[in-house]
């Protein structure tokens, strides 16, 4: 095996390790999940400030909850999406490593 060769196998390890965990996944969960109990909480608020000729100050608490679950929702959900673009350019630099280097290539093993 060749220095560049042993080069490309290195980097191809490092970019394997990175890529093992999907962090775009953990982002996009939290965002989901945000979302979710938003909609929850302003079903809730919402129901309050309908049956209430005054709000209740739990009303409000329940609004600035609902706003505040939905903004960390989308903010989230930008980030996953960023880290994803980045995944998705380290991954096809993967894929083009291990065509360099022939690994799913089956003839490459057979003797000659």
């Amino acid at each position: 095996m060749n220095v560049e060769t042993q080069n490309l196998h290195e980097q191809l390890e490092r970019l394997q390790e990175a890529l093992s965990t999907r962090q775009s996944t953990l982002h996009f969960a939290h965002a989901g999940v945000s979302l979710v109990v938003a909609l929850i909480f302003g079903g809730a608020t919402a129901k309050l400030f309908w049956d209430s000729a005054r709000a209740p100050y739990v009303a409000w608490l329940g609004l600035a909850l609902t706003v505040g679950l939905a903004i960390y929702a989308l903010v989230r959900y930008r980030r996953g999406r960023t880290v994803l673009a980045d995944e998705l350019v380290r991954y096809e630099t993967m894929l083009e490593l291990r065509r360099r280097l022939r690994l799913d290539d089956p003839t490459a093993l057979l003797p000659r």
